[in-house]
């Protein structure tokens, strides 16, 4: 049996993305670790068949904390003798590509959910750029979450070309269809609005992810001020408060047409109860809120970066605008809502992801992936 390890900086991660992919892992001849910063919950959510390992791996820059942990990885896999260590997220990739090279594990696998440097300027940013790279050379395969930040990437010059892939579609897990059913958008919807106090035949716009500057939430706010009975639904934790423009923000704590929800459990039937999910963000790997929408039949309006744009086809299944742009944002908005385009897109959203991001159909292809990568070893 082939020992395999997932890790990732935090819990949320795992949670948010790979539990069912590493029990399909489990079942399909792999003996199965996952690594993260501590968290009591997380033993019983992976359930009998993972082991966990907590290693505390600090966020942003932080030295110290990053030798320590990357001291504490490589005694691990050295310990472990891993077959195959896999790493998602900025720091864990960073730590752990150093860590695993030096325990001489064969398969160093980087699944590169995002560029933390493109949110960046200046010095940072070039620090951030060379730590990715870094990252890269210690790997002996990248897997993209998207198409377009693996061109990025390759462009960059991050890695060669041969050294990147895709697996299937793309996207951090792709989608479980017994949870993102459409089928329930009128049950959800209706308990959601009432839960909120939301009339059922109003219009509302909706924000899922985390509430900061570079996803775009000044531009959503600012373009949302100039609507006349409509809603918005703010769904996340707020972070960062200090970048989004204060009288915006001022404004929006005090407006009856916006709600501030904080993060939810059942974010799929918070998607029912929006018309267009907003989604302007400045940089993504993917965009995986956008293809949970569409599954529930909610269209986007989303930024023109790379990931996100993997996740649509322009003016079918959402519209699409240049990034930092209020001005397109709002016109979208206006387009979307008075011409209701929404109806017709949500059909064309929720069957466009169902072919292409069904987790089912996904973790066929990584397993695929992984048996391909032993091999190569």
């Amino acid at each position: 049996m082939k020992k395999i390890c997932y890790v990732t900086t935090l819990s949320i991660s795992i949670c948010a993305f790979f539990i069912e992919q590493l029990n399909f892992l489990s079942e399909n001849g792999f003996s199965v670790t996952v690594i993260c910063s501590p968290d009591d919950n997380l033993k019983g959510k992976l359930g009998k068949n993972i082991k966990f390992i907590p290693v505390n791996i600090p966020r942003g820059i932080h030295p110290l904390g990053m030798i320590k942990a990357i001291l504490n990885l490589q005694k691990i896999f050295s310990k472990e003798k891993f077959d195959f260590v896999q790493y998602s997220t900025p720091n864990a990739a960073f730590c752990s590509s150093i860590a695993s090279r030096l325990a001489k594990i064969g398969v160093r696998n980087y699944h590169l959910m995002g560029l933390r440097y493109l949110g960046e300027k200046g010095a940072k940013r070039k620090l951030l750029f060379y730590m990715e790279k870094l990252a890269c050379s210690q790997s002996t395969a990248i897997e993209c979450v998207s198409k377009s930040n693996l061109d990025l990437s390759i462009k960059s010059g991050l890695f060669p070309k041969e050294k990147g892939a895709v697996v299937f579609n793309g996207s951090s897990g792709g989608l479980n269809l017994q949870k993102y059913n459409k089928n329930f958008r009128t049950e959800y919807r209706t308990n959601i609005r009432k839960k909120y106090n939301l009339p059922l035949d109003a219009f509302v716009f909706g924000f899922v992810g985390r509430i900061t500057r570079d996803k775009g939430v000044n531009e959503i706010l600012g373009a949302f001020k100039t609507f006349e009975n409509t809603y918005l639904m703010m769904i996340g934790n707020e972070e960062d408060i200090a970048g989004i423009d204060g009288e915006l923000y001022k404004w929006s704590k005090e407006t009856s047409k916006i709600i501030y929800t904080g993060q939810v459990e059942d974010i799929e039937k918070y998607y029912c109860a929006l018309d267009v999910l907003l989604f302007p963000s400045y940089r993504e790997g993917f965009g995986n809120v956008v293809i949970e929408a569409a599954a529930m039949g909610t269209p986007a309006i989303i930024s023109r970066i790379p990931g996100p744009i993997d996740a649509v086809i322009e003016n079918k299944t959402a519209l699409v605008v240049d990034v930092k742009n209020e001005t397109q944002l709002k016109e979208a908005m206006k387009k979307i809502m008075q011409n209701e385009l929404f109806i017709s897109m949500s059909d064309e959203a929720s069957d466009f992801v169902r072919s292409r991001f069904d987790s089912k159909l996904l973790n066929a292809k990584i397993l695929e992936r992984k048996n391909f990568l032993l091999k190569g070893n």
